[in-house]
């Protein structure tokens, strides 16, 4: 059966995602609800999380990670990879939960993180504790939970033969890779490190291995795909990753609440150490600028930062030239994707739509 041309699941495929999450979903929520119904409330706030708002960007490069290397929406287990490749979003879901604990984020898409939610649950009930520990613990449960089923999602995917033992892989070290640019992400804001390569590393294996490379890889892995797409797919996916990141970075000094769905400077707020601010802060060491090097570290890390000291952060970062060089950067890293994308045998409609991501992923333009 031919893979070109489209098809009902190719068409509406981040539909097709949430399709098969809320009924994943609903039915773990079935067996909390046997433990003690109680239970029932951190099953609901994951569900809540996950099905509540998101692009589905890690399915969606797995689905065409699959797609160019062969696979065949009207093969019989293309119901089983569309599962596989939804337990993606429980991965997100769990990093994304721990990441606002660990940040001590107010709000994710528009509504309060999951720690900030419980927190006021305990508070309007007169519990005892203190209301934020129980909104932490209750926070890093959920994330914990959210980890679990998707291990469970995923191996209980209707596979073909041997797709699963060939995405162990990718499977396992996206997990690993993910948690360790965590680690790296603390430990630069608690050491003050602001290194450009730190940055870069953190980018690489915080958001890039989990967010496009793996997913990539999965897709590949399950069609069996020969090693110069795998090879081609990891060269790909680091980079427009590590610029899909390095777009999230600009907007989260520049962008609008409404569009990101957090404060405006929540980024300088919580102390992240981003190449933006690398850059920036080798920049004012080269021209001896004290002024503006002193602006942009006074912002950082400060929780009470207002309007106009993160007006002038803006401005300093702007003037440094530190915006321009991550433009630039975004731009490099995009053509290296597209060069070893192009050099590649990807299959149609595959490759056409991994050029597609692309623009869209490092551009944001959704």
């Amino acid at each position: 059966m031919s893979t070109a041309g489209p098809a009902p699941l190719d068409d509406a495929l981040p539909q097709h995602v949430e399709r098969v999450l809320a009924g994943w979903l609903d039915r773990r929520r079935t067996e909390v609800l046997g433990i003690d119904p109680v239970v029932a409330q951190a099953a609901d706030a994951l569900a809540g999380f996950v099905l509540g708002g998101g692009k589905r960007l890690r399915p969606t490069f797995a689905w065409w990670g699959w797609r160019g290397a062969g696979g065949d929406p009207g093969d019989p287990h293309a119901q089983g990879v569309l599962a596989a490749i939804s337990s993606l979003e429980l991965i997100q879901a769990c990093a994304l939960v721990h990441d606002d604990l660990m940040d001590a984020s107010s709000t994710r898409r528009g509504r309060p993180t999951v720690h900030v939610e419980f927190a006021r649950m305990h508070a309007a009930n007169g519990w005892s504790g203190p209301p934020a520990r129980f909104g932490a613990a209750v926070a890093i449960l959920v994330g914990d939970l959210a980890q679990v089923w998707a291990d469970d999602m995923f191996h209980a995917a209707a596979l073909p033969e041997g797709a699963h033992e060939r995405a162990a892989e990718p499977w396992r070290a996206m997990r690993t890779e993910v948690l360790s640019g965590q680690y790296l992400d603390v430990l630069a804001q608690a050491s003050g490190d602001t290194a450009e390569s730190t940055a870069l590393t953190i980018d690489r294996f915080k958001t890039a291995a989990y967010t496009v490379e793996r997913p990539l890889h999965l897709g590949a892995a399950i069609a069996g795909a020969e090693p110069r797409v795998v090879a081609a797919y990891r060269r790909y996916g680091a980079d427009i990753g590590v610029a899909f990141q390095l777009r999230d970075d600009l907007l989260g000094v520049f962008g609008d609440p409404r569009v990101t769905g957090k404060p405006a400077g929540d980024d300088l707020r919580e102390g992240k150490r981003t190449l933006l601010v690398a850059a920036a802060l080798q920049r004012a060491e080269q021209r001896g600028d004290r002024a503006a090097a002193e602006v942009v570290t006074a912002a950082l890390g400060d929780p009470d930062l207002d309007a106009a000291a993160l007006d002038r952060a803006r401005s300093a970062l702007s003037e440094l030239g530190a915006v321009q060089a991550v433009e630039q950067r975004i731009a490099a890293l995009t053509g290296s994707a597209l060069d070893a994308l192009d050099a590649a045998p990807v299959a149609e409609p595959g490759r056409s739509h991994l050029f597609e991501l692309a623009e869209r992923a490092t551009r944001r333009a959704w």
